[in-house]
């Protein structure tokens, strides 16, 4: 199968300039959380190796780790086949879960 060189704007940005970025451990994959990206953070993202999200709630782009110390090391980048999300592999140093929990996703519908 071929890949083929994406130009960033072929995305699919909803109508506030974000697409959701599912984030997976790359070795386990373990889904580890779910964040919100725009054009600029996702190059951030490609840029430094490091997400970088934007926060829809503060309204501000946040380095995940730059203040827990629980950085994502990005292994790789896709996208889905309508080109509206994105899977984020990455390297989890220490716990994805503001709640201290490996993974956002820790509680089950019984």
């Amino acid at each position: 199968m071929k890949t083929k060189k994406l130009n960033l704007k072929q995305l699919k940005f909803d109508k506030r300039g974000l697409i959701p970025a599912i984030i997976q451990d790359y070795r386990s994959g373990e889904v580890l959380m779910l964040a919100y990206m725009n054009e600029t953070s996702l190059k951030r993202t490609l840029r430094a190796g490091k997400t970088c999200y934007w926060s829809r709630s503060r309204k501000e782009y946040w380095v995940k780790g730059a203040t827990s110390g629980n950085y994502q090391f990005v292994k790789s980048v896709a996208y889905d086949c309508d080109m509206d999300a994105l899977l984020i592999k990455v390297r989890q140093l220490g716990v994805a879960c503001h709640t201290g929990n490996r993974s956002c996703f820790y509680r089950k519908i019984k």
